[in-house]
């Protein structure tokens, strides 16, 4: 699977941040891109149309990206989840963990950091 061919749902309450990553993602190959504005969309979203990689914000309105996280990788224990923040403290990154969180980005990230974090999805590693 190459990066053109993820699948992928961006997850962050702030229309910017959506578009920092989108355009991210669009500059290192990847096309099939849906965005929502809080956790319980995310859930809801991927309960209909499951995705590859999910991109989570830790806070939202309505849901946090952490119960977001949590609830979705109960749905799928393959889910593949990268929380994007920035409120990068350790306790949130040990939640993100437990929470079923395969990676963490700070924002902003760079186009080299999400190919890094997604060269594990396509590269097959668990």
């Amino acid at each position: 699977m190459g990066l053109e061919d993820l699948k992928i749902l961006i997850c962050d309450d702030s229309l910017l941040a959506r578009k920092n990553l989108r355009d991210g993602l669009s500059k290192i190959g990847c096309r099939n891109i849906t965005e929502v504005k809080d956790g319980q969309a995310a859930i809801d979203s991927y309960k209909d149309n499951p995705v590859d990689v999910i991109f989570l914000d830790i806070v939202m309105p309505v849901k946090d990206g952490i119960t977001a996280a949590r609830e979705i990788c109960t749905l799928d224990s393959n889910a593949y989840v990268i929380m994007v923040s920035s409120v990068g403290t350790q306790v949130h990154l040990r939640e993100a963990i437990k929470a079923g969180a395969k990676d963490f980005l700070q924002k902003p990230a760079t186009p080299e950091q999400i190919k890094e974090a997604l060269s594990h999805v396509i590269g097959g590693d668990d």
